[in-house]
């Protein structure tokens, strides 16, 4: 049963999210570790919501510029 839950987990998250691997230097990864904890959100949610506040920003900036 748990293989089954696992698999359907996979195939979903395959067809539903893009992956990224992020490379930090050494000892951002603490950082981050710690910064999200201090927001209450797990690492991938901390990344995702600075991500996007930086392309919300990027296209009001193009906005501005022309």
């Amino acid at each position: 049963m748990a293989v089954r839950k696992a698999k359907w987990q996979n195939d979903y998250i395959d067809k539903t999210y893009d992956r990224i691997n992020l490379t930090v230097p050494k000892g951002n990864k603490e950082l981050i570790k710690e910064a999200a904890a201090q927001s209450g959100e797990s690492v991938n949610g901390f990344i995702n919501r600075l991500i996007d506040a930086g392309l919300k920003r990027l296209e009001l900036m193009e906005k501005i510029s022309g």
